[in-house]
């Protein structure tokens, strides 16, 4: 589950700060990518070389001086998920009451990803009430705890307070990032379809696949059981099941028969409005004409699937060209929860682009406009948005 994740590793000021460095490796040896932050009071305990050699990047130690303007909003926006080892008491105050005086604590403050606190101190002061409350507090606001241990502690002493083991850290993680939508059982359509015209030619666009395959990747991460249908020929993501298909009518089968057993489908795919109505069974000549071609509607799927009498949660995606009212109407006409819109001429937004420019509308016609991001942070905002749908749906909670 921490293949190819994005873990922002903090290190606060603490003796324990030795095994963090062993808990980095293990994540790198799991296939995360790892930044690592690091307080004043850490450094007095580790060195910036030990972080750098094992994930090959500097550790980010200040708000201020580094080639970045802006540190602290970097890597909150980069982090799939925070993990703060050892998070001493003055680390856990500060995240709880949202005190941002450093680089560690600012990062906390800005980003929205999962943070991981693994707790060390001394007994007496992880069993003081101001500890206790900030704790409290932290977990009330959706963030997770792993550990203190009981066992020796700096100068001697023994008791609750030591910091979990990283390999307890690596399960807690790996829990956190799974939980979302384990169980969850998603399908995903992806790429654009090809309507033949004759064996060589078809009727196509410019869809890459990359959101849909983004979307896949992410809910599965998630712990979700995805199914992706789609046209585009590339790998299937890491846990994803694949299915390819061609044309809009295949994709349509393919949906039909998977929707049913599914609770969220997320149609990413841009899939042809029209087809030729007679496909040449032998390649046109030049040397014949011109033909022409007289086109028919596809199978709209995305209605199919609004109108089956328990249909699954539903996603849809909108590719306009400038204003999306039209997308706005499409969410409050075609009987789906969401759309996902976005205005594939402008910059950064495009076809075949790493980026996305997106706006989520509900079925009332209410619209939320994200930033340009990566289609990996799209798609990872879109599935924390669906556990929270799902949970809504539910009553869980």
């Amino acid at each position: 589950m921490l293949h190819e994740r994005r873990i922002l590793v903090g290190v606060s000021g603490g003796i324990a700060a030795y095994k963090t460095v062993y808990l980095v490796r293990r994540l790198i040896e799991q296939g995360a990518e790892v930044r690592v932050m690091m307080t004043a009071s850490a450094l007095e305990f580790v060195g910036r070389q030990s972080f750098a050699a094992i994930t090959g990047h500097h550790p980010a130690t200040g708000l201020f001086g580094a080639d970045s303007v802006s540190p602290h909003t970097e890597l909150a926006q980069w982090a799939e998920a925070v993990v703060v080892a050892p998070a001493t008491a003055n680390t856990l105050a500060k995240a709880a009451h949202g005190i941002s005086d450093d680089l560690v604590s600012t990062t906390l403050l800005a980003t929205t990803a999962p943070m991981l606190f693994a707790p060390a101190m001394h007994t007496e002061m992880w069993e003081n009430a101001a500890t206790r409350r900030n704790v409290a507090a932290l977990e009330a606001d959706g963030h997770s705890m792993v550990g203190p241990a009981s066992g020796t502690l700096a100068g001697g002493d023994t008791g609750p307070g030591r910091m979990a083991e990283p390999e307890e850290i690596l399960q807690a993680l790996d829990r956190l990032l799974a939980g979302r939508l384990s169980g969850i059982r998603v399908l995903v359509t992806a790429g654009g379809t090809r309507e033949p015209i004759d064996p060589v030619r078809f009727v196509g666009n410019r869809s890459s696949g990359k959101m849909g395959f983004a979307i896949a990747q992410e809910a599965a991460a998630c712990g979700a059981d995805v199914t992706l249908v789609s046209s585009a020929t590339r790998p299937a993501p890491t846990g994803v099941a694949l299915i390819e298909v061609e044309t809009a009518e295949e994709m349509a089968k393919s949906v039909a028969k998977l929707a049913s057993e599914a609770e969220v489908v997320v149609m990413a795919a841009a899939v042809a409005d029209f087809r030729p109505v007679d496909a040449a069974g032998t390649k046109l000549r030049r040397s014949e004409g011109i033909p022409e071609l007289q086109l028919e509607p596809t199978p709209d799927i995305l209605a199919g699937l609004a109108a089956m009498e328990q249909p699954p949660y539903l996603v849809g995606f909108a590719a306009e060209t400038g204003s999306i009212d039209r997308a706005v109407e499409k969410a409050r006409t075609k009987g789906v929860d969401v759309i996902v819109a976005n205005d594939v001429t402008a910059e950064g937004s495009g076809f075949g682009s790493d980026t996305n420019q997106v706006a989520l509308i509900d079925r009332r016609g209410t619209v939320d406009r994200w930033p340009l991001l990566s289609k990996r942070e799209v798609a990872r905002r879109l599935c924390d948005f669906l556990a929270d749908q799902l949970q809504g749906r539910t009553g869980d909670g």
